[in-house]
């Protein structure tokens, strides 16, 4: 955060746009990783309404020296970067511009330009950078005047600087943001290491101490650790308890007593004890090695975090990021402070970049005084969220510390497999053993259900299931309806108080059937909550579901593949099937992240006229730059324009420019790990799903009633809200298993406007400038987004 670290693209907006109201100015966007699809979306937004584009290379450096550095851009210069790593347009520490002397030179090369506009994507040095730019910005231009490099009448021509940032950063350091560009790609990395050391680890009977990035802030450590479910877990917010060396050493040898063959100590770079002395992997090593003679060892994974090809979590919040933070520039004032665009829940937000650039300094100043409590809810809520929760699931009170609660808990899952399912019912079983219940596994859903296939599940039962992709329960799609008699028998036999369904819209439609089945059987008036695990992303209620951040990942790799197989040949378009039924988000968002031409789904009909015009858009981007071109179509899209006559309609339309290939994609997008996402999105929400639970047990015990104790649990826009499941009736439309609206059919027109299409933009949706929240409240609280 000391040194400005950046990397620049520069705007000019010169001609009036057709659907949103222009007025002259520039921006420039400051660049540390990943950003690649940052750059593509603020450029090609800023194409779409006018505007002129210009590159800086090599960040702030490349804006003090100018010349070369500082270049128009085009929108075939950002084509094909969605999945290249880093940035293309160069990242560069410039002690220079911490100079006025610097700055002095940054804004005459910007002035020549005409560019009044800085669009900055970095940390907080870079973006403290830039505000400090826009405050000397009437000064710079005085001086330039006084000494002859620029025309008296520049001051007024070019008389406010204006910034909009957006935070790049793998550390997710940043206050006012859920989650920073870059983030979720770095816990890609570290995952992936996980896993593999994991496996070597369990084979060995080995203990691995993993340090990972995080120099003072911890969110990377702690969010790996709950993803793979780490022995213990090292962050510079919360050094542990003095005698903590004791505690862990306890730790790991009860696990390998437990028949657990491996341990995993994960380790950010800035931890620290209680009295700001560093903790070292070598420190934690030795320890190991010496109290309990375990062969032990050490891994520091470095910047490999920084590397590789972005997700498409990332690839997706930059691209949203980078469209909100050209219409905010388009909306600033004299008066408008610099404003970051962050991320609450699943909505963007605009913060005013002080505001936020204080808060994180404010961390830093706890931490140094010691007060670690307040550093942690500084951090906001999700961080606060994601330490209470690795607590919960990691560490095990005695048995005689749990609660006695004499209630039994039933946990099943239902539809078909999704990742993230097994962390889903780790979190849950964990969390009520906690609470004090008896946990029950349900295998193979309802119909294990009725047959009797249900069993105590036990702490150390779940264990290592984070990583488990599928349904190690097992799950079917049958529902409940026809056995409720037997159902109802196995619910009175185990005494079963409280159900647990995670599942897709067929969970949510046998929550419907024991809630109609109430009035018959005395069993089902018990509390009953679902959780949406399903890659259709298809369930009422919730905008995101456990399982398609995991499908997503695994269409844009594909796409990415596919498309590299063109590389060097002669122009090819590409159909690709998605799966998701009726609903098109996996098609639409999965579009958004490879950087489809064109998408394909059930929700926006589509006739041959269509079909006909993006043959000839594909076309003529063909013969003038693109050498690739993508169509994603979902695969109940339309019953006659099949994947097949798609394919056989460009082929035949594209003859003699391009040629084409198709691919189905399949059942591979139900397959795989899970993503970090997954993982963290099922643990977390699936805990916040026990607790309310056990809040129910206690109030239908003291009540005897059971009003709204049958509920799906979803993040609604910066929400997570228990819905109850007889009111998201008026919701669905039950025909094609799907809601009536849909949040994500907002992205469409971004996915078309970056593919250069001529469409209007809805930007009654876009963030409008807040102040940051210190404490939300609780009901507010959407910190599953990671």
């Amino acid at each position: 955060g000391n040194s400005v670290l950046s990397s620049l693209v520069s705007i000019s907006f010169n001609q009036p746009s057709s659907c949103l109201s222009v007025v002259r100015k520039a921006l420039a966007i400051i660049l540390t990783v990943r950003m690649n699809a940052a750059v593509r979306a603020v450029v090609r937004m800023g194409l779409y309404v006018g505007a002129k584009v210009y590159f800086i290379h090599e960040g702030y450096q490349g804006m003090v020296d100018g010349g070369e550095n500082i270049r128009e851009a085009t929108w075939e210069s950002v084509s094909s970067m969605l999945q290249v790593g880093g940035t293309v347009i160069g990242s560069a520490r410039c002690k220079e511009f911490r100079t006025h002397e610097g700055r002095l030179k940054a804004a005459h090369n910007l002035v020549q330009r005409g560019i009044t506009n800085l669009c900055v994507i970095g940390g907080d040095g870079s973006l403290t950078g830039a505000n400090l730019f826009r405050e000397e910005w009437s000064g710079l231009l005085g001086e330039l005047v006084d000494q002859g490099l620029i025309e008296a009448d520049a001051v007024q021509k070019y008389s406010a600087l204006h910034i909009v940032g957006m935070v790049g950063s793998i550390d997710n350091d940043f206050c006012g943001t859920d989650m920073t560009i870059g983030t979720d790609s770095a816990l890609h990395r570290i995952i992936e290491v996980v896993d593999a050391i994991m496996t070597t680890a369990q084979s060995h009977q080995r203990t691995f101490v993993l340090e990972v990035m995080g120099r003072h802030c911890g969110y990377l450590a702690l969010v790996s650790a709950l993803a793979c479910g780490a022995d213990w877990v090292l962050i510079p917010e919360m050094p542990p308890e003095d005698g903590w060396e004791e505690k862990m050493c306890q730790k790991l040898s009860a696990n390998r007593a437990g028949m657990k063959r491996l341990n995993i100590i994960i380790v950010a770079e800035g931890a620290i004890d209680r009295n700001n002395k560093p903790i070292t992997t070598e420190c934690i090593k030795n320890l190991v090695v010496k109290c309990l003679g375990f062969d032990t060892r050490v891994t520091i994974l470095g910047h490999v975090q920084r590397g590789g090809t972005p997700s498409a979590f990332d690839r997706i919040l930059a691209s949203r990021m980078g469209v909100e933070a050209v219409l905010a520039l388009l909306e600033t004032t004299a008066n408008t402070p610099a404003c970051v665009v962050s991320l609450c829940g699943n909505q963007s937000v605009r913060l005013p970049l002080m505001e936020c650039v204080q808060m994180t300094q404010e961390v830093q100043k706890a931490m140094d005084e010691k007060r670690f409590e307040e550093a942690v809810k500084l951090r906001g809520r999700s961080f606060e969220n994601n330490l209470k929760t690795y607590k919960l699931l990691a560490h095990r009170k005695p048995e005689s510390e749990l609660p006695t609660s004499n209630f039994n808990v039933a946990v099943l899952n239902v539809g078909a497999p999704a990742a993230g399912m097994n962390a889903a019912v780790r979190s849950a079983v964990r969390v009520g053993i906690s609470e004090g219940h008896k946990m029950f596994a349900v295998s193979d859903g309802f119909e294990g259900f009725y047959k009797g296939q249900i069993k105590e599940i036990k702490w150390a039962d779940v264990g290592g299931w984070t990583g488990q992709g599928g349904s190690l329960l097992g799950t079917k799609r049958t529902l409940p309806a026809k056995h409720v008699d037997k159902i109802a028998e196995q619910m009175r036999k185990h005494n079963i108080n409280a159900l647990l369904v995670i599942g897709g819209f067929e969970a949510f439609l046998s929550l419907l059937e024991l809630l109609t089945a109430r009035g018959k059987y005395d069993e089902f008036c018990v509390p009953m909550v679902m959780v949406p695990a399903t890659v259709s992303n298809n369930v009422p209620g919730s905008d995101l579901s456990i399982g398609a951040d995991t499908a997503l990942n695994a269409i844009t790799t594909t796409c990415d593949r596919i498309k590299q197989s063109a590389s060097g040949t002669k122009r090819r378009v590409f159909i690709i099937e998605t799966m998701g039924g009726y609903c098109g988000y996996l098609a639409s968002v999965g579009g958004l992240a490879a950087g489809a031409d064109a998408a394909y789904i059930y929700e926006e009909p589509f006739d041959i006229r269509d079909l006909q015009a993006n043959v000839e858009h594909l076309t003529e981007k063909m013969k003038t730059s693109i050498q690739r071109g993508l169509v994603l179509r979902n695969e109940n899209s339309n019953e006659n324009y099949t994947t097949d006559f798609i394919y056989q309609l460009y082929s035949e339309e594209g003859r003699g420019v391009f040629d084409c290939r198709k691919n189905v994609l399949g059942h591979m997008q139900q397959g795989g790990a899970p993503s970090p996402f997954d993982r963290n999105f099922g643990t977390k929400i699936s805990a916040k799903a026990m607790q309310w639970i056990s809040k129910k047990l206690v109030e239908t015990f003291r009540q005897g009633e059971v009003h709204d104790s049958c509920c799906l649990l979803g993040m609604r826009r910066r929400a997570l809200v228990f819905q109850p499941v007889v009111q998201l009736k008026e919701e669905t439309d039950f025909v094609h298993r799907i809601p009536k609206e849909q949040w994500w059919l907002k992205l469409r027109p971004l996915m078309k406007i970056l593919a250069k299409y001529k469409t209007s933009y809805d930007v009654s949706d876009s963030g409008q400038l807040e102040h940051v929240v210190r404490n939300r409240p609780k009901e507010s609280d959407a910190s599953v987004a990671m």
